[in-house]
């Protein structure tokens, strides 16, 4: 079931590398190609508000299914029409928003099919599904493109990213998911205004508002090779293979951790160790070793925090919930905005003292909100257990 997230990493995984690289190879110039690869990744917050209609009329299977193949056949829009940048444009935002609709659709099916037991093993695989999915289309479009024509490329690309819905055949509807528009709306907003009550939801939103889970360092690292006199080649060795492997590894890792302590009191000790480890590197000399090690290791930390973040979802859902994919879907989105907020922040402190700076700042920053949020979760654990003793 984790596998099921495959269109969306391979969808990903396109604007990540064969994008620009396909519109370079046209000599678009350099800002134009970043100015469409951020709004092509900037349109995935517009799914957010999709969310409320994946909980009603058809089932979750329905719109994971239709929004999944929608993505692919923008793809092969975008890819046939590569010398039309509008077209190009258009049609890739469409696409993402799409893919990540189809996502929060599957997502929001999975938290009502999985037990407890299992949802740190199925964010886990769902995540490793992204990352492979980035991965193998980083590989294959780029050679893909060398050996056949472009928009031979672009059906076949196409086809790839609408392929693993394959899987949903296999996948179980929980219950009757099937509930008509008028009834579902009747009781929509009902339902949405007590799941907004549950403190568990408010507990996730602050977790994941702060920013011990970005690690939007990460981002920051992929354009400072010359800081740490890495060559191109080796830099564009760590963003491809590098993170690919990188975040695998992390992904897996959610499982051994998750035994150790439950998800939420995880997701911080994750941040406050991913923190510490950027505080260390500010000690480390700027040499191409410390370079790998730090994108390889922050990309660690980033992918077993947002895999704790979607099995931290998972449980805050749970089964049988008639908001699932409204709930993921806000619950999701709004891991999007320390990954922003603390790019600028990182970014800001480069400008004032280099590589040293947006160490210190990510670390800091992490360390402080650990805390707080530690005392927090303490203070309402402490408060439960007297609510739950009668005292």
């Amino acid at each position: 079931m984790g596998m099921a997230n495959l269109p969306f990493g391979l969808y990903a995984g396109f604007v990540t590398v064969p994008l620009p690289q396909l519109l370079a190879a046209q000599h678009v110039p350099e800002t134009k190609i970043a100015a469409i690869t951020g709004a092509v990744f900037s349109a995935g917050f517009w799914a957010l508000f999709a969310g409320p209609m994946l909980d009603v009329r058809f089932s979750r299977r329905w719109y994971a299914t239709v929004f999944a193949a929608l993505a692919g056949i923008c793809l092969t829009v975008a890819m046939w029409e590569s010398s039309h940048l509008r077209v190009l444009e258009v049609s890739m935002v469409a696409g993402y928003v799409a893919v990540a609709i189809s996502s929060n659709a599957l997502f929001g099916w999975l938290a009502c099919l999985v037990t407890h037991e299992d949802e740190g093993k199925l964010s886990s695989w769902s995540q490793v599904a992204n990352f492979i999915g980035n991965g193998a289309m980083a590989l294959a479009a780029g050679e893909l493109v060398r050996v056949i024509p472009v928009r031979a490329a672009a059906v076949l690309l196409g086809l790839a990213v609408m392929a693993p819905v394959a899987i949903f055949l296999a996948m179980p509807e929980p219950g009757d998911e099937r509930r008509l528009v008028g009834e579902s709306f009747r009781s929509f907003y009902g339902e949405l205004k007590a799941v907004l009550k549950r403190r568990e939801v408010w507990l996730a939103l602050a977790l994941f508002v702060a920013p011990p889970g970005a690690f939007a360092l990460t981002d920051v690292l992929g354009g400072l090779g010359a800081d740490f006199h890495a060559s191109a080649r080796m830099v564009s060795a760590m963003g491809g293979a590098g993170m690919t492997l990188a975040g695998v590894a992390g992904s897996l890792l959610l499982m051994p951790l998750a035994r150790w302590m439950p998800l939420r009191p995880l997701y911080l000790a994750i941040g406050a160790a991913g923190a510490a480890f950027t505080a260390v590197l500010i000690f480390l000399p700027h040499t191409p070793a410390t370079f790998g090690i730090a994108m390889v290791a922050e990309n660690v930390f980033q992918a077993v925090a947002f895999t704790c973040a979607v099995a931290i979802c998972f449980e805050t859902i749970g089964r049988n919930n008639p908001l699932a994919a409204t709930q993921f879907s806000v619950l999701s989105g709004v891991t999007v905005l320390p990954i922003v907020y603390m790019q600028m922040i990182d970014g800001r402190a480069y400008d004032w003292r280099g590589v040293t700076g947006a160490y210190g700042a990510d670390a800091g920053i992490g360390l402080v909100a650990c805390a707080l949020l530690g005392v927090m979760l303490l203070v309402m654990h402490r408060r439960a257990k007297r609510v739950a003793e009668g005292v």
